[in-house]
């Protein structure tokens, strides 16, 4: 009772990030939940991965970035449920945002998401950004972990070639590419068009039965005139030499890079 009473003195009350957090640790996964968070409204299918993009999002402000116009052309490869999209359009009201989401069941709440927090002038696809226009074979997580390389619950999704989309603008000022491990080989199929973008954000992964590609990526961007920062995520894994082989995923960064020659 003292130690509670000391405890409840000597720390601060808990934030409402912190709040959320514990609320979603506690909830079952892969369950759809609805809640509000500084007023937003969600609609998700997995509480505590989308708990994690909101403090990444609206807490850290990770992608936060600069832009000259009042409505920059943002490009959301990997929309999830749309916190990111609603992040956008906090920051830059006026925003031209083209989005994909290939998961049917996440698609769903990302529309919904949309709608009940009055978020418009966004460019919808429910197809996987890819290097072609035909379809590809998706593993379907249900969260933020759908991917070509999931191992589960694989699907036939339509996919749609993120370089013609490119083609079609002069200037993006925000390329988002958080596509589970797809980006190496559709960044490739979109070298030409990258001296469009100002900024690029790549969620670099690389699972364990794929070739790792983390050189290519790299090499390819610093030769289209970004400069870049790395930030490792994932699980942490204290022993690599013994335990990697453990894990489906071994690297997994998130790669944040600006063109300093690209002039609006």
């Amino acid at each position: 009772m003292i130690r509670k009473w000391v405890k409840s003195i000597i720390l601060p009350p808990p934030t409402e990030i912190q709040k959320l957090l514990e609320e979603a640790h506690l909830f079952p996964r892969y369950q759809n939940h609805h809640f509000v968070f500084k007023g937003m409204k969600f609609t998700v299918t997995d509480f505590i991965s989308v708990a994690y993009q909101i403090k990444e999002y609206f807490v850290e402000e990770r992608m936060k970035f600069k832009s000259d116009s009042v409505s920059p052309v943002i490009i959301d490869c990997g929309s999830n449920v749309g916190v990111s999209i609603i992040y956008f359009k906090k920051l830059f009201p006026k925003a031209n945002i083209i989005a994909f989401e290939p998961d049917t069941k996440v698609a769903s709440c990302l529309k919904e998401n949309i709608s009940q927090n009055g978020i418009e002038n966004i460019t919808l696809y429910e197809k996987a950004v890819w290097v072609n226009n035909d379809h590809i074979i998706f593993g379907a997580e249900g969260a933020d972990g759908g991917s070509v390389f999931h191992e589960g619950n694989k699907i036939q999704v339509p996919a749609i070639r993120l370089k013609e989309i490119l083609q079609q603008h002069s200037y993006i000022d925000l390329l988002k590419m958080d596509i589970e491990g797809a980006e190496g080989k559709v960044l490739e199929d979109c070298a030409d068009e990258l001296h469009k973008v100002k900024h690029l954000f790549l969620e670099y992964h690389s699972w364990k039965s794929e070739i790792q590609e983390l050189d290519k990526v790299l090499s390819l961007i610093t030769a289209k005139g970004f400069r870049y920062q790395i930030n490792s995520i994932g699980e942490h894994i204290h022993h690599p030499f013994i335990d990697i082989t453990s894990h489906s995923m071994d690297v997994q960064l998130d790669i944040y890079a600006i063109n300093e020659n690209k002039k609006a």
